[in-house]
């Protein structure tokens, strides 16, 4: 039978970070001695106590299928969260429980977007989001940003950007892949050009919250009371927790927009896995301070990357405030052959340095900055330490 694939699917790039951690495996399964600073994901172990209160789960029977939405201890938990981190008051009605927040962004995507609905991307942007956002046939808008401005986008632009079409704005803070965070004041900025468009839904992705460095902490757009009953605030466990694999991601949303994401989930997954969802709510209901020893030691490793790569030539890198990335500007390389490699753009020098340097990154193309990569510093500070030793070696031949 010949194959048939839908032009949907034909139509999907492929995620990026998630290709260079497949050929990362595969150049490891040839014997190269490959270091991985591409994925988005905590090398700590979940913590001891999250991980018993898994096991009391399992021995307690829940195996049972479970809301569509979510249970509604582990709401009660959300809810609490909510006002205790970002002063933020929901409801049940309001608070979606999905596999994931990548499952939640999916969801909001499906059920606001109709054919040609504009969706406002300021870039750099999580690498799923222009494809979740095409997916659901609405068109992504790229807003460029630059490492001069630390990548973040101004009011004048995001006036700009909008037009008739324009349905929603996504953005995350911290951001991924750029490390950048929004304050209360910047937020207001924005708010006040999207207060003179009341029709626009704006997308909160606030998945690491809790991995900031900035003196005045995080800011949520849904603080501000003319926008709460127009913002999607997006979030999960996977990163402040080390909890990747678990799949447990969460909204509060305007309730009709809840709703219409438990009406899809209901037809597409069903409610999250069981035992997750009550290891979660021991998650949530722990103080901050739990998890305080991580974001210590991310800070840390920010400090020693930062100053590894200000001692490479050809790198234009600004102090990512909250995640674990940096976004260096690396264009000074493009036109050159190194070591045989033409470079031409980020994505050449991506393949250049896991070929060459045994180091894996992520283009910047991927994220909607093709001058740009992404290094994670969520790995041992000897891996950093020997990473780019190994860059700086590569590239001297440039």
């Amino acid at each position: 039978m010949q194959e048939q694939l839908s032009n949907r699917i034909n139509n999907l790039a492929t995620s990026q970070t998630l290709a260079m951690a497949a050929k990362a495996r595969e150049l490891r399964a040839e014997g190269k001695d490959i270091i991985g600073l591409s994925l988005g994901e905590p090398d700590f172990n979940t913590p001891d106590f999250i991980k018993e209160a898994a096991i009391k789960a399992v021995n307690d029977n829940y195996n049972s299928y479970t809301p569509v939405d979510g249970y509604a201890e582990l709401k009660d938990a959300i809810i609490t969260k909510f006002k205790r981190d970002n002063n933020l008051t929901y409801n049940h009605s309001q608070i979606v429980v999905s596999t994931g927040a990548k499952h939640s962004l999916a969801n909001v995507a499906m059920v606001l977007l109709n054919p040609g609905d504009e969706v406002i991307l300021p870039c750099p942007y999580w690498v799923s989001y222009a494809e979740i956002v095409k997916l659901a046939e609405g068109v992504p808008v790229e807003v460029p940003t630059t490492v001069e401005t630390d990548f973040k986008m101004t009011p004048e632009q995001l006036e700009k950007a909008i037009t008739p079409k324009t349905r929603m704005i996504w953005y995350s803070s911290p951001c991924n892949p750029s490390g950048m965070v929004y304050s209360k004041e910047e937020l207001r900025g924005l708010a006040d050009v999207l207060a003179k468009h009341p029709d626009i839904i704006i997308v909160s992705d606030e998945i690491y919250e809790h991995i900031n460095f900035v003196e005045g902490g995080h800011a949520s757009m849904a603080e501000f009371e003319d926008m709460y009953e127009r913002v999607v605030t997006v979030n999960g466990v996977s990163k402040a927790f080390a909890m990747t694999g678990w799949r447990i991601g969460y909204i509060g949303a305007p309730a009709w927009i809840a709703r219409a994401c438990n009406k899809i989930q209901g037809q597409i997954t069903s409610g999250a896995n069981c035992i997750a969802q009550r290891a979660v709510i021991t998650a949530l209901e722990a103080p901050v301070s739990k998890i305080s020893h991580m974001v210590d030691t991310f800070k840390k490793r920010r400090k020693l990357i930062i100053d590894l790569l200000n001692d490479i030539d050809g790198f234009v890198t600004t102090e990512p405030e909250g995640a674990f990335y940096v976004f260096p500007n690396i264009s000074a390389f493009f036109g050159k052959t190194i070591k045989g490699h033409k470079i031409e753009n980020a994505t050449d020098f991506s393949m250049f340095l896991l070929e060459e340097a045994l180091v894996a990154t992520v283009t910047g193309d991927a994220f909607g900055n093709p001058d740009c990569i992404r290094i994670s510093y969520a790995a041992s500070e000897e891996q950093i330490e020997e990473a780019l030793k190994r860059i700086k070696e590569v590239l001297s031949e440039a």
